[in-house]
């Protein structure tokens, strides 16, 4: 068979296979629609938006897993979730480079960005289609990686998605991808309370600014927070496996469970109420779960102090009186 014969049977095959993914698409999309679950690609350009993806950097030629490509640059309407062809799809060219995988020339890499452990198409999105039409676990491709430190899966939800974006503008406020970018997760599982994680963050800075006696910048009080309260914590969670029974909770929901505990503590008894730490609160926890306590949480001895808003406030006003007072001493002086 001459080249021109074949590459005209491989056309002819290629439609065919072309009108049999288009009657999948339909119904993906219809189940998709009953399920509530996003039927097309994720757009590359949302996602780096809403994730504040900035950096980039090359990683070479590669072989990606097929299943592990979620979006497109610019065609994430064309497709559905698994690159099926929708209606405004070519069939044209989608049959050709059918023809052409099959051809002795076959076809060139194509081009990715990936994000986390995704990767979405920059260019080649019908050499994708087609690769998944015949079964290809992976293709080759050049990788372009945008770093981060939000995670992203294959099939993530409208809402999964935008608990990745309130995740992402949290780190981008506080800074810690740049100052602690091996950091360990903070991510909750409830992203309104992202702003109750922040507002940790600006009391600590307060904290410092009374301390050091001048301007603390969010970025240096979030690394410092990071470093002397809340990766303390995590430690000390994993070290006693705590949420060994509860998978639900990730360790900084549960960070955040402790530290409102010993405020309510605090402002339950007032000023004079006995100082207790992470470790404290840790049993307390445990133990309003009827769950076992380790003998060594009880003797644990971290240093952990967790103070109220109003506690810290009212240390600066004093601060403040304080400072005034050793002014006017030095103007009467003079």
């Amino acid at each position: 068979m001459s080249n021109d014969l074949l590459n005209t049977y491989q056309y002819s095959e290629g439609i065919q296979a072309y009108q049999a993914a288009r009657r999948r698409a339909f119904w993906q999309e219809i189940t998709s629609l009953l399920r509530g679950k996003p039927a097309e690609l994720l757009s590359f350009d949302e996602i780096k938006t809403r994730l504040r993806l900035r950096e980039q950097s090359y990683k070479g030629l590669q072989d990606v897993p097929l299943d592990r490509i979620v979006g497109s640059v610019g065609r994430y309407r064309d497709f559905t979730s698994t690159f099926l062809p929708k209606k405004n799809t070519s069939q044209d060219r989608w049959s050709r480079v059918y023809a052409k995988v099959h051809s002795l020339e076959g076809v060139p890499p194509i081009e990715l960005y990936k994000v986390d452990d995704v990767y979405f198409v920059r260019d080649g999105n019908h050499r994708v289609s087609v690769a998944r039409q015949l079964g290809a676990k992976t293709i080759q491709a050049h990788v372009t990686e945008l770093p981060t430190s939000v995670d992203l899966e294959p099939g993530m939800t409208r809402a999964e998605l935008e608990a990745a974006a309130a995740y992402a503008l949290f780190l981008d406020e506080t800074g810690l991808t740049r100052t602690r970018p091996h950091h360990q997760s903070l991510q909750l599982s409830e992203p309104s309370r992202y702003s109750d994680l922040l507002g940790h963050i600006n009391l600590h800075q307060r904290i410092l600014e009374h301390t050091r006696g001048q301007p603390v910048t969010i970025e240096e009080a979030a690394a410092d927070w990071y470093d002397t309260v809340y990766r303390p914590a995590i430690t000390l969670i994993r070290k006693y496996d705590v949420l060994e029974h509860d998978s639900d909770r990730t360790e900084a929901d549960l960070y955040l469970w402790l530290v409102d505990h010993l405020r309510e503590l605090r402002e339950e008894c007032g000023d004079e109420a006995e100082t207790r730490s992470f470790s404290q609160a840790l049993v307390d926890f445990l133990k309003a779960r009827n769950l076992p306590v380790p003998l060594e949480l009880h003797e644990e001895d971290d240093p952990s102090v967790i103070l109220t808003r109003t506690q810290v406030m009212q240390a600066v006003a004093l601060a403040q009186a304080r400072a005034e007072a050793e002014q006017n001493g030095s103007d009467d002086e003079t």
